[in-house]
């Protein structure tokens, strides 16, 4: 007893103590509020049951039924618009990234304007959008001034051909900020020496971006699209409140809130969170695997530390090399 006692007064048993007073509270309150409910809900996805009221235990009954109802079936399909908006929004934020992460006038403003939308609630650009779509207001009375016929104009958000574009371009007017400082942050940490000595052996900014910034940002480009691709599985902010779901906008996620709240059916609605969680694990590491594939021979963070900062120092000696090598002729050319 005399021995744990002198343990918890000595200097190493107090810092014990205080890792674990610390770090008991966050684990519990993530055991609480986290695992415990996912695992509820996990047992409710195989009951018949209300939010109140008897339930009754059905198997894999609500599974079978995910697959076989056309309306979940349907909207699980509409991910795939999402998906295509998320490829081209990276593609843009990076784009821009690369550009704004060089010295570029008002780059700061350009970034601020872009990055603006990401900081406004997503229920206030549901709204926002809302009233930009609608049948003669801010949409239509542009394109009427700049020579389109009112009458001859799609129903924006009615016309089912481009009504799910619509939406999506309202999440990609948002999270186009996000994912392009994201990016910049990233570019701007790559060494100044790997692109002075790209540029010393004449590589142009195209292959400055191929063989430099992009090897070097791989991490990041393969969260933003982890991110993207999980967001679209689980798009609700802009259909729920521009479209409230109806002329087949209605999402994965938007069926399961009526499913769960307005049908009462929580049993199938927890099985849908739970398939969803499902495919969102297979989606992501079928990205990993495709990014390893791409990016095998890159030099990247995988590498160790050691070797990365050999290469950044053999970079800024060969840089040094040719500097000096210049001001030596300089200096002869001075001398004749």
């Amino acid at each position: 007893m005399s021995k744990i006692q002198s343990f918890f007064k000595s200097k190493k048993g107090q810092r014990a103590l205080i890792i674990v007073g610390f770090s008991i509270i966050p684990l519990i309150l993530l055991l609480v509020f986290t695992y415990y409910p996912f695992l509820e809900m996990i047992k409710f996805s195989f009951y018949n049951m209300r939010y109140a009221g008897a339930r009754k235990f059905v198997g894999f009954k609500n599974y079978i039924t995910l697959f076989n109802k056309r309306e979940i079936a349907g909207s699980l399909v509409l991910s795939l618009y999402y998906m295509v908006g998320a490829v081209i929004q990276i593609s843009i934020a990076l784009y821009l990234a690369t550009i704004l992460s060089m010295k570029v006038r008002m780059g700061g403003l350009f970034k601020g304007l872009i990055f603006f939308p990401f900081l406004i609630n997503g229920i206030a650009i549901g709204f926002i959008f809302k009233f930009f779509y609608t049948r003669g207001f801010v949409l239509d009375t542009v394109l009427s001034w700049i020579g389109f016929n009112m009458e001859t104009l799609p129903y924006w958000l009615k016309d089912q051909a481009i009504n799910n574009w619509s939406l999506v371009y309202s999440s990609f007017w948002k999270y186009l900020g996000q994912n392009m400082v994201l990016f910049i942050g990233a570019i701007m940490s790559v060494d100044a020496a790997l692109y002075e000595a790209a540029e010393l052996d004449g590589a142009n900014k195209f292959q400055q971006f191929r063989y430099i910034i992009l090897p070097s940002i791989k991490t990041i480009v393969t969260l933003n699209i982890i991110l993207s691709i999980t967001g679209s599985l689980s798009a609700f902010e802009a259909p729920y409140v521009i479209t409230s779901g109806n002329n087949g906008t209605g999402t994965f996620f938007v069926v399961m809130n009526k499913i769960a709240h307005t049908d009462q059916k929580v049993g199938l609605a927890s099985a849908m969170a739970v398939f969803l969680l499902v495919v969102i694990l297979i989606c992501t590491l079928i990205q990993k695997l495709l990014f390893k594939y791409i990016f095998r021979n890159a030099n990247t963070d995988d590498e160790s530390l050691k070797a990365k900062k050999a290469r950044e120092k053999e970079a800024k000696a060969k840089l040094k090399a040719i500097k000096a090598e210049q001001k030596a002729l300089k200096a002869a050319k001075g001398g004749n």
